[in-house]
């Protein structure tokens, strides 16, 4: 991921290896990384159980907030690619009950973004 692309909020591919590494003890033990994308100091790993949000908090990023949505509780979600001239990709998610998307994403052009729709898709779908 380029410095640029982080600060201005998007999100690269970060390996299933990394992130299960780095993440493995708030895995279930039935539980795999499908996919997950690092901001400069926040993640987010789909899993097969369900959607991961990792937010370090502060100055230090001493604190952290790890938020676990369960893909039933997703109501609709939306994949934007990125155009000729536009930096970035977005993925919003809607929680059930909530008029606004919950959770906005930008993700750089290096993501594919087909590939986050596919994976939120079988397991929001099935």
């Amino acid at each position: 991921m380029g410095f640029f692309s982080g600060l201005i909020g998007n999100a690269a591919t970060v390996s299933q290896e990394q992130l299960t590494k780095d993440y493995g003890k708030l895995l279930l033990d039935s539980e795999r990384v499908e996919l997950g994308f690092k901001l400069i100091r926040d993640t987010f790993i789909f899993t097969n159980k369900r959607l991961i949000l990792i937010d370090k908090q502060g100055l230090t990023g001493s604190k952290t907030e790890y938020r676990s949505i369960s893909y039933k509780s997703i109501s609709r979600f939306s994949v934007e690619t990125a155009g000729t001239f536009e930096l970035d990709a977005e993925l919003k998610i809607w929680i059930s009950g909530e008029e606004l998307p919950s959770i906005k994403k930008q993700f750089s052009k290096s993501v594919d973004v087909y590939e986050v729709q596919k994976v939120l898709a079988h397991y929001v779908l099935n």
